[in-house]
């Protein structure tokens, strides 16, 4: 059984025991998450697709740990006009456990 989710304005395609890395959620470690806006449901041929969200379908998580990513380096430069700016950026994150998935 998976679910297609829609988490921090992007879609991820999820199963029960999986973690992924989400955009941050203000969510303690160790507490629990749902996830309401589940666009779609697949349960061996079962196939639920939601108009725009399945109705009643839900999918909870269990809250792993936050973070950041790795460093990701923006770097502008100007040729021949002796010109370069170099700049850095790290993502915060939630990582989380897919518990259930209720369709």
């Amino acid at each position: 059984m998976y679910a297609v989710i829609v988490a921090g304005g992007k879609q991820y395609r999820v199963q029960e025991g999986m973690t992924l890395k989400l955009e941050k959620i203000e969510v303690e470690v160790g507490k629990s998450v749902k996830f309401d806006q589940v666009l779609m449901v697949a349960d061996g041929e079962k196939i639920s697709i939601g108009e725009p969200v399945v109705k009643g379908a839900k999918v909870t998580a269990e809250v792993l740990s936050q973070g950041r990513h790795k460093k990701v380096k923006i770097m502008k430069f100007k040729r021949r006009k002796h010109s370069m700016k170099q700049m850095g950026h790290r993502q915060w994150f939630t990582e989380v456990k897919i518990t259930g998935i209720k369709g």
